[in-house]
């Protein structure tokens, strides 16, 4: 199936989400939509998938012009969609989640043994070796994403559209999806791969598009330099290599003991969690997301109360202390949403910058708050962080994301700290503002402040990390070198013991090693 995108605008009030955009796909083909987190990719696909109408443009099919009123015209055009954050009903099967809106039926009764087939025939056609009676709470999330692709092709989809598909994958999922990916392409299906993941583009793209600010700047060959789509994407050179000195640990710093926290059913989403922290390094806490990493970023800081454990600053116990007491003894915290945890976005961004030190003598008066050293801070932080904004009294809701993230990151470093804790640092931030962001980070640590990151992304774990904690179901099942090969990571995020994954990764590299190898 040929399919054309013409002229598609689509607008949010003032914000043009897409700019008058013209797109090809031709059958058979793997075609990479590549830009960063707000280019305009997601908003695209959700027109070409009937959720939005555009307010400028056409798509056409075989060069017919269609309408999608909803997704249902869009299916039935053969037009599928997995998005990131999967549409399936946890207590369901995977036969009873591949029927749900499409349901087969027998008489007046819901036909399972033909829905179950149908999973089996397409499940052995693609060797995705999905049992169709298994609950979806309890399949992996790269098996989880299969049925979504299930879903998808037991409509005859004969366009595939993948939303950021490897963004809760290990290296090996990701590489099994980029297998999935080249058979289905083999078997005439179009794919629509949407991702800002220069590696994967490389590894499996026939072609790919760049979008920046809501407009197509360019295409390329999944040959190009890194270094060369990443200019496209953010419209600068742009240094992908972060350049750090080794590590200079002093003493321990902090010291995590036997912690346990559970949630609001009941589990062990932090089971038994030890470890030490020294001054001046870089501790990553590395995982799938959802396997804790979060609850336990939460719990040093004291927005959650473990059941068990210690948690010790410069031998001062954390446990039992409030979220202020804990900022007051000096530890910063960058939390993972930083529109909902991070900032008040009606605040002025002089404000944002100093929310949690309102009560800071520096920024206090015999009548309450200094505004005039309010409004002197942000001044300098602007400039310090280079945040592009307006002005000091900027609404900080209207910050790009990356400057957002300027904004905690630099209200949080603006003081001396003992800890300094980053959930998540640079998601939905562009490549320049990540450069930026974990230059700070660094420089943080080399004041000899202990730092810890938890992030999703192999890449910054691997570019900031002196030691690396992966964990899988609430435990760490292994603290490695910075290091560590990427390979090695994954399968211990799969749960893999440290001495196997390094095994199997000698005798089974992924996709990623290879290109690194020059092996692709």
């Amino acid at each position: 199936m040929l399919l054309e995108l013409r002229g598609i605008t689509k607008r949010f009030g003032p914000l043009v989400a897409n700019d008058h955009i013209d797109l090809v796909i031709e059958p058979g083909q793997i075609h990479a939509l590549l830009g960063e987190n707000g280019a305009g990719k997601s908003t695209l696909m959700n027109v070409l998938f009937g959720l939005y109408e555009p307010d400028e443009g056409e798509i056409a099919v075989d060069g017919s012009v269609v309408g999608f009123r909803g997704p249902s015209d869009a299916l039935a055009a053969g037009i599928g969609m997995v998005h990131q954050h999967f549409m399936l009903v946890p207590v369901f099967t995977v036969a009873e989640s591949v029927m749900l809106g499409h349901e087969l039926t027998k008489g007046s009764f819901l036909d399972l043994d033909s829905a179950r087939a149908q999973v089996r025939t397409l499940s052995e056609r693609f060797g995705f070796d999905v049992d169709p009676d298994a609950r979806i709470e309890d399949l992996p999330v790269g098996v989880q994403q299969r049925v979504e692709i299930i879903k998808a092709m037991a409509r005859d989809a004969r366009v595939l559209i993948l939303d950021e598909p490897t963004a809760v994958l290990t290296p090996q999922e990701t590489d099994e999806l980029i297998e999935i990916m080249r058979q289905l392409a083999a078997a005439g299906t179009s794919i629509v791969f949407i991702t800002h993941k220069l590696r994967e583009v490389r590894a499996v793209a026939d072609v790919i598009t760049v979008i920046r600010r809501g407009r197509v700047v360019g295409s390329a060959a999944p040959t190009a330099p890194e270094t060369e789509l990443a200019a496209m994407m953010v419209g600068r050179a742009v240094m992908l290599e972060l350049d750090k000195a080794p590590a200079e640990p002093g003493a321990v710093a902090l010291s995590v003991r036997d912690l346990l926290v559970l949630d609001g059913a009941g589990t062990r989403v932090v089971d038994g969690v030890s470890f030490d922290l020294a001054r001046g390094e870089i501790l990553a806490i590395a995982g799938v997301q959802g396997n804790g990493q979060s609850e336990l970023a939460e719990a040093i800081v004291g927005l959650s109360t473990p059941l068990r454990g210690s948690i010790l600053l410069e031998g001062t116990e954390l446990v039992g202390l409030s979220v202020r007491d804990v900022l007051d003894h000096g530890v910063g915290f960058v939390p993972e949403d930083r529109s909902h945890d991070g900032l008040v976005g009606d605040f002025s961004v002089a404000e944002n910058l100093v929310l949690d030190l309102i009560f800071d003598p520096r920024f206090r008066s015999p009548l309450g708050v200094d505004l005039a050293a309010v409004q002197a801070n942000a001044t300098q932080r602007i400039e310090e962080y280079d945040i592009r904004t307006q002005g000091p009294g900027q609404p900080a809701g209207r910050l790009s994301g990356g400057n957002q993230q300027k904004v905690v990151v630099a209200r949080e470093l603006s003081r001396p700290l003992r800890l300094f804790i980053a959930s998540q640092p640079t998601r939905g931030v562009d490549v320049g503002s990540i450069e930026f962001l974990h230059r700070r980070i660094v420089s943080e640590r080399d004041t000899g402040t202990p730092v810890i990151i938890v992030s999703t992304e192999l890449d910054e774990v691997s570019a900031l990390a002196d030691r690396i904690a992966v964990m899988y179901r609430g435990k760490i099942i292994g603290v490695v070198p910075g290091d560590t090969p990427r390979d090695v990571l994954g399968l211990m995020m799969a749960g893999v013991p440290l001495d196997d994954a390094r095994r199997q990764a000698a005798e089974n590299p992924t996709t990623e090693t290879k290109l690194e190898e020059g092996d692709l």
